[in-house]
């Protein structure tokens, strides 16, 4: 075991704190629900991650009434959802990064271009195929549009 300078508590300490049995928390570690660390002597230590997750067992099986099984399915899916929500996290920290240099490729294009005009200029002022200006529609409904 490393020393890292985080705060570790023997099993004795821990079902005393929690009021169980210290039997039960060699149970929770059976089952993998815990996994505390061990030192050489192979004396059970646990991090306050592990007493965090202690906590969170306790509370399924005490308050809710959450079989060990239970336990396991929900925790392993608390896993998955704190994975899954990462990159979700990751993956939006990607797409910012894009459109700001999407943003900045675009502001970057408009200022060397070589003619300098509005979108409205670059639209297109005579039908395909004719010579002469489009007439704009009258919109008083006295003649159709195009004649």
């Amino acid at each position: 075991m490393k020393k890292t300078g985080k705060a570790y508590f023997m099993i004795s300490v821990v079902a005393q704190k929690y009021n169980i049995h210290p039997q039960t928390l060699r149970l929770y570690e059976r089952e993998g629900l815990l996994k505390p660390s061990r030192t050489e002597g192979n004396t059970r230590l646990y991090s306050e991650e592990d007493l965090e997750q202690l906590e969170t067992i306790l509370s399924l099986t005490r308050d809710l009434g959450v079989n060990l099984a239970g336990v396991e399915i929900i925790l392993n899916m608390r896993r998955k959802i704190e994975r899954m929500q990462a990159e979700v996290n990751e993956f939006m920290v990607y797409v910012k990064q894009e459109l700001s240099r999407g943003i900045d490729d675009w502001e970057q294009r408009l200022s060397t271009a070589l003619v300098k005009s509005a979108p409205a200029d670059l639209v297109r002022a005579t039908s395909p195929g004719s010579t002469a200006p489009v007439q704009p529609a009258e919109t008083d409904g006295s003649r159709p549009a195009g004649r």
